[in-house]
């Protein structure tokens, strides 16, 4: 029996192993009803405390594939593939359902398995390198409520001395504090499996500061998202609000696009930007609904007679666009908007804002730029530009100047291409008036972002990062107030990511901060997470017990049973309910 299961831990180990040096991440079956997949820990949030960042195997039942079709019922098949005439008159749905846990017995013998593999004195069994920790979904089918089970080696140096494992155990949301361990027994609780000389405790807390709000009883919902963790030292009770000697973490998430962000109105105008470029990527455009009722044709005509009868001069002419186009943006933009607003618009600037609104067809964008071309030809006007302009119609006004305009011909995607350019250089004036007007980086640190030597679709990604930096910088500064000092470390933060990494807008930035900035945010707030941690030993010896106390289950396999009324799941508490998560350590010594 004896040689068996060791014969059986070390095909387990061999398995794992495969995947441990596999590049890939697919997934492998096991005993032809358990799927092992390798992936990084922090995905699991009842266990990301234990693996962090690290690589760990999961075990969980492996689930067929489910078929779904209007004239067929339900049924579980590993293989959709059927009849060919069925497939072309009927839709087949192919769904999944969710991770499913394995039997409290069976996760027992997988981390038997791992553990006697990882056992150099078990004779039968090669001293082998250290795997990375298993992690087995359980049904919670034991007395305790066991959701997962863990298993982790300890190393000296590259030698497996033993095996740390954890089980983590869970109960339904109450509100009923009085309900909940205290930490007193928490701690016996460590006392009793590891007999420790002397113990240390640690809490954790997370609050939401931006994000999904309730207006009116009615969910507002948001993609992003602005949370701080705390940490701190010396815990006296359970749900003890995060001292301001705790170390304090913002994570900021930020989806551009929504209404109640400051960068709402330019976000319109990247998305203008974005269907110019997608047009010329695909050779297909969405064209978005004009916000003027006139013509892009009647528009531009309008304004190149303003010009023509204007017999002020040049300087004149600037101040008076400037001042008129900072009236405008006064009274029919956000007042947020005014973070960006810039008076010294210049000619090819303020066409670009009438096109945008108004173009809805190529032959809208060859139009207007005939009528402007001719005019510059012919001497009717002599726009003011800025000195830095780029873009091709900023070099056709230059050579206005001395009466030598190279032919252009507007067909193809030639006019495209020249608008485009002027939103990517108004846009760019845009972004670098606020992040130097304010002090928050220099022209040296923004080279990446302003380059005009990449090709226009590049240039395109590149403004998207800007924007979702500005996107990020604004909703701090906005909402949380984050002083001048705390927005220069997150702008020189997301500068420095954005030189090397695609545009995400999933990616969490961090920034850490001192508690006392955002006391007035979370100090009468409930935290959406709280967490204490009793733990002895040092190093790779160090054991922990921990609490982890939520709004929402940290497993996502298992339905939880609730002890209070529907009255108070709808709000009509103070007090908010909060599910229990519990995870302990024992340390297994090999001899």
């Amino acid at each position: 029996m004896g040689s068996k299961v060791i014969s059986r831990a070390k095909d387990f180990f061999n398995i794992l192993r495969f995947l441990q040096d596999e590049k890939g991440s697919d997934p492998h079956t096991y005993e032809e009803d358990i799927q092992i997949l390798k992936i990084n820990g922090r995905k699991i949030t009842a266990v990301s405390m234990y693996c962090g960042d690290q690589t760990i195997f999961l075990c969980e039942k492996l689930v067929p594939k489910i078929c779904e079709s209007d004239d067929h019922p339900i049924t579980e098949t590993s293989n959709c593939d059927g009849d060919d005439d069925a497939n072309d008159s009927v839709s087949v749905l192919q769904t999944e359902l969710g991770p499913q846990p394995l039997t409290i017995m069976k996760a027992r013998q997988l981390l038997s398995f791992y553990t006697l593999s990882q056992n150099a004195s078990v004779s039968a069994v090669d001293n082998n390198p250290a795997l990375h920790p298993l992690w087995v979904r359980c049904d919670m089918s034991d007395p305790a409520g066991t959701t997962w089970l863990g298993a982790e080696t300890v190393c000296v140096g590259s030698k497996v001395t033993g095996v740390k494992l954890y089980s983590v155990t869970c109960k339904g949301s109450t509100v009923d504090k009085k309900s909940l361990i205290t930490l007193e027994e928490l701690k016996q609780e460590h006392k009793k499996k590891h007999h420790p000389s002397s113990m240390g405790v640690k809490g954790s807390a997370t609050f939401n500061l931006f994000g999904s709000t309730i207006v009116e009883n009615t969910a507002i919902e948001s993609k992003s998202s602005v949370t701080v963790d705390f940490k701190w030292s010396h815990v006296e009770s359970i749900f003890e609000i995060p001292p301001l000697s705790s170390t304090a973490t913002l994570n900021i998430k930020v989806a551009s696009g929504e209404m109640r962000s400051p960068m709402f109105e330019m976000y319109r105008e990247l998305e203008f930007l974005q269907t110019l470029a997608d047009g010329l990527r695909t050779g297909e455009t969405e064209w978005m609904e004009p916000l003027e009722n006139t013509s892009a044709v009647n528009l531009t005509k309008a304004y190149l007679e303003e010009l023509q009868n204007t017999a002020k001069t040049l300087q004149d002419q600037a101040t008076k666009t400037a001042e008129r186009t900072k009236l405008k943006s006064e009274t029919d933009a956000p007042i947020f908007n005014t973070f960006l607003e810039r008076g010294d618009l210049d000619f090819v600037e303020q066409l670009w804002v009438r096109m945008r609104k108004s173009v809805t067809s190529y032959q809208d964008i060859g139009d207007c730029l005939k009528l402007v071309t001719e005019a510059l030809r012919y001497g009717d006007i002599k726009p003011w530009i800025h000195r830095d302009s780029s873009s091709s119609l900023s070099k056709l006004i230059l050579q206005s100047y001395h009466q030598q305009i190279d032919h252009v011909s507007l067909t193809g995607v030639t006019p495209v291409n020249m608008l485009l350019e002027m939103g990517l250089d108004k846009m760019r004036k845009d972004y670098i008036n606020y992040l130097i007007g304010e002090e928050l980086t220099t022209l040296n640190h923004l080279c990446y972002y302003l380059s005009t030597e990449v090709d226009l679709q590049e240039q395109v990604v590149r403004l998207r990062k800007l924007h979702h930096l500005l996107e990020i910088i604004l909703t701090c500064r906005t909402f949380l107030a984050l002083p001048y000092d705390k927005l220069f470390l997150l702008t020189q933060s997301c500068l420095q990511h954005y030189k090397t990494s695609p545009y995400d807008e999933e990616h969490e930035f961090k920034l850490q901060i001192k508690p006392a900035l955002i006391s007035s945010f979370y100090q009468k707030e409930h935290p959406v997470l709280w967490g204490v941690e009793v733990s002895s030993g040092n190093g790779p010896r160090e054991v922990r017990t921990a609490l982890q106390l939520s709004d929402r289950p940290l497993v996502d396999h298992v339905i939880f049973e609730t002890d209070y009324s529907d009255e108070t799941v709808n709000g009509d508490s103070d007090d908010p309910a909060f599910f229990s998560t519990m995870v302990c350590c024992s340390l297994v010594n090999f001899a």
